[in-house]
């Protein structure tokens, strides 16, 4: 898969991992465009930025980081054809990608530490969705976000 730039956003409290992440993306060969905070802003705003782009086609994977994971993945999942999942552990990130396709992983820099981020962020950037039995799942959730999004 040729990769288009990975996006990445933290708020306040994800900062420090963020930026770690942020190294090893490009220490991978990434591009990175990095969407933070800006000091007025919040991890919705952040969520939000990040996921429309995603959702647009202008990154097909993208990372986001806050206390939990769990506020971003929250937001990001309200913009429609985003499947953003909270990352707690390796087989988690591998289980997003190969059973969910979700292109935006969310770590949570109270919850996990940082060389285990990295590791998680290996082994999801490593996956590819699988299809198979998931397809019809992943299908189905297309058509939930359908009715209440109102998108094809």
């Amino acid at each position: 898969m040729t990769e288009k730039t990975i996006a990445i956003g933290a708020d306040d409290a994800g900062v420090p991992m963020k930026d770690e992440l942020k190294n090893y993306l490009v220490e991978h060969g990434y591009t990175v465009e990095d969407l933070s905070a800006a000091a007025d802003e919040d991890y919705p705003d952040v969520a939000q930025r990040v996921a429309e782009g995603v959702a647009e086609g202008t990154y097909d994977r993208a990372v986001l980081v806050c206390g939990t994971g769990i506020g971003m993945a929250i937001t990001a999942n309200k913009v429609p054809g985003v499947r953003a999942a909270q990352i707690p552990d390796t087989y988690s990130a591998e289980r997003a990608r190969k059973s969910n396709d979700a292109q935006i992983a969310c770590f949570g820099v109270r919850t996990l530490g940082i060389e285990s981020a990295k590791l998680c962020l290996e082994h999801w950037l490593g996956s590819e969705f699988a299809g198979g039995g998931s397809a019809p799942k992943v299908e189905k959730i297309k058509q939930v976000e359908s009715r209440y999004h109102n998108v094809a």
